[in-house]
């Protein structure tokens, strides 16, 4: 492996279906710790974190949950088309990605109009407005639209009765929203999963309590992030309640390391956070973007998934891990058979 920019996914480590359709419980995954102190990297299991980490270490959790997000769609002229509600702004605006209906899954829709009208189940109808970002520019391929919806009641209720999980090629079929929540998920907002929590069971959290290791929740709600293009993050919506910024200071004040459960609890942490890593609570509109030139202030460690190569995420982890750390990492998760993607394998990147 040239570097962790370069490498290539083949499809034998793409991880087609949830662990348990795989003979495993939920946090019977792989783990590999890499140590960023001594450079050691260790191959593990998910329910082994509870070994791999010490009494006062803090786990800061989103508790977002998945929404059933992507919609069947006609486009002016009765196109087949399909929409995945990204991010929920005010006045019934919403940033959506249009699609290509297809098999074994959707394909983006890049050449687009602005004013395209799309009918949508139950009466409901979209209009794309404008890009989610940067000007238009006629044949300027166009991923993310700022959309006016117009939906016959409020949205929790109207994808709970129109709307499906979004589902890319990888992934062999549809399944239900369940497959799609971790055991924190209580308040629905994203559009994807903030997958780096699935591993997580019930019994393993009641392990890792027991062991003095405390858990800091917060809310941000993830929006699309499909694996055809790699723009970095739109802006997302989080709050950090007093109780976590007091738990994560507290920690911190005392030498215990403070490890983010996904990239969502690294942003959330790392928008709240002063110079020092002190965190304050708050809520609004994060656009902050981590990586090697704005290192991470907040955070000891980062438990996460396997990214694509040219993924907006592997700056911030390199920015957590170092570049020689990340780059052993991802080789030795390719030699390994290590999965790729939400239902595949973990890695810990522990100070």
């Amino acid at each position: 492996m040239t570097g962790v920019r370069s490498f290539v996914v083949p499809p034998s480590l793409e991880a087609t279906a949830p662990p348990e359709e795989r003979g495993l419980r939920r946090d019977g995954v792989r783990l590999l710790v890499a140590h960023r102190g001594d450079g050691r990297l260790e191959h593990r299991h998910f329910t082994d974190l509870a070994s791999v980490l010490r009494a006062g270490d803090v786990l800061v959790v989103n508790r977002s949950a998945t929404l059933p997000a992507a919609l069947a769609a006609t486009a002016g002229d009765a196109t087949p088309a399909q929409l995945h509600l990204s991010t929920r702004r005010p006045a019934g605006r919403w940033v959506v990605e249009l699609r290509h209906p297809g098999v074994p899954a959707s394909t983006p829709w890049l050449d687009a109009a602005a004013g395209t009208v799309l009918q949508l189940p139950g009466g409901a109808a979209a209009e794309l407005l404008g890009p989610a970002a940067g000007p238009f520019a006629p044949g300027r391929p166009v991923r993310l639209w700022v959309a006016a919806v117009d939906l016959p009641c409020g949205p929790l209720a109207y994808l709970a009765r129109h709307g499906r999980p979004i589902r890319y090629a990888y992934v062999d079929h549809d399944r239900p929203i369940g497959a799609y929540q971790t055991v924190f998920a209580d308040e629905p907002g994203s559009a994807e999963m903030p997958s780096a929590a699935r591993p997580f069971s019930a019994e393993l959290v009641t392990r890792l309590v027991a062991k003095g290791v405390t858990f800091a929740p917060f809310v941000l709600h993830a929006g699309v992030s499909s694996p055809e293009a790699h723009e970095p993050p739109m802006a997302e919506w989080y709050r950090m309640p007093d109780e976590s910024a007091a738990v994560v200071n507290a920690a911190r004040s005392r030498g215990h390391r403070v490890i983010a459960v996904g990239t969502t609890a690294v942003r959330a942490l790392e928008t709240v956070a002063d110079d020092r890593g002190h965190v304050r609570p708050g809520e609004g509109w994060t656009e902050l973007v981590i990586g090697p030139d704005r290192p991470v202030r907040a955070v000891d460690g980062l438990v996460t998934g396997w990214h694509e190569p040219e993924a907006s995420h592997l700056a911030m982890l390199e920015a957590i891990a170092g570049r020689d750390l990340l780059d052993a990492s991802y080789g030795a998760a390719l030699e390994g058979g290590y999965l790729w993607h939400e239902f595949g394998d973990s890695h810990l990147i522990l100070a």
